[in-house]
């Protein structure tokens, strides 16, 4: 039986004008989390990742942390939404950078009712796939992870992807799906195990190598 893991980026750089970038306490989330790989004894037979610079260079600190670097996919079917799209789509009128406490709430606000309409089919976000070819995208890497590999394999992706593929593995609805999606930590960590006809799971959004509780502060959601 193989295991999956399933990791979030590490904490990217909300309310900038770019998003796609680890901050520098997301770069040391990903060493740490590679530095709790290498310490648990965990060798990953490969790696799948999206194309966008916060996941690749999430993997690339992961790969630092464990003092190795497993063989790496780029698998575009792991990108995230575009969340300022999602909002755009329902609210097209400007909206004040999330830089406030106010301002994040009214974010996720948004982006909750984006993604459901997206969902839905009640809109289409500009340069989006619609929602069944983003979730096709997603389980065509967990149908290569099944049919490729028997052993530890590492995805790294973001909180959509990620909690898509847990809704798809539970059967659940879009509803949860969203649900999951607001509450996966930067540099979580969901397990997945695996035979060649299924994925089951057995952990989601834990911070194995965030125990410490000197580590406490490198909790974050964004």
């Amino acid at each position: 039986m193989g295991q999956l893991y399933l990791v979030r980026h590490g904490q990217a750089s909300f309310g900038s004008d770019d998003y796609d970038r680890l901050s520098d306490l997301g770069r040391r989330q990903c060493v740490r989390l590679g530095e709790h790989f290498r310490q648990a004894g965990v060798v990953f037979e490969a790696a799948l990742t999206g194309t966008l610079r916060r996941q690749v260079d999430s993997l690339a600190g992961i790969a630092q942390g464990m003092q190795m670097a497993p063989q790496a996919h780029a698998w575009p079917g792991l990108n995230e939404y575009d969340g300022d799209a999602l909002v755009a789509a329902i609210h097209p009128g400007p909206i004040a950078p999330p830089r406030s406490d106010e301002a994040v709430r009214q974010h996720f606000r948004l982006l909750r009712g984006g993604l459901q309409a997206w969902m839905d089919g009640r809109s289409e976000p500009l340069g989006m796939p619609s929602y069944v070819d983003f979730v096709a995208g997603v389980c065509e890497a967990l149908d290569h992870v099944r049919k490729a590999h028997e052993g530890a394999v590492l995805i790294v992706s973001s909180g959509g992807p990620i909690a898509t593929a847990v809704a798809a593995v539970l059967g659940a609805p879009k509803a949860t799906a969203i649900e999951l999606n607001l509450r996966i930590r930067n540099s979580a960590v969901t397990e997945f195990v695996f035979t060649p006809k299924r994925h089951s799971l057995l952990s989601f959004n834990t911070l194995p190598h965030l125990t410490d509780p000197a580590l406490a502060d490198w909790v974050t959601y964004s």
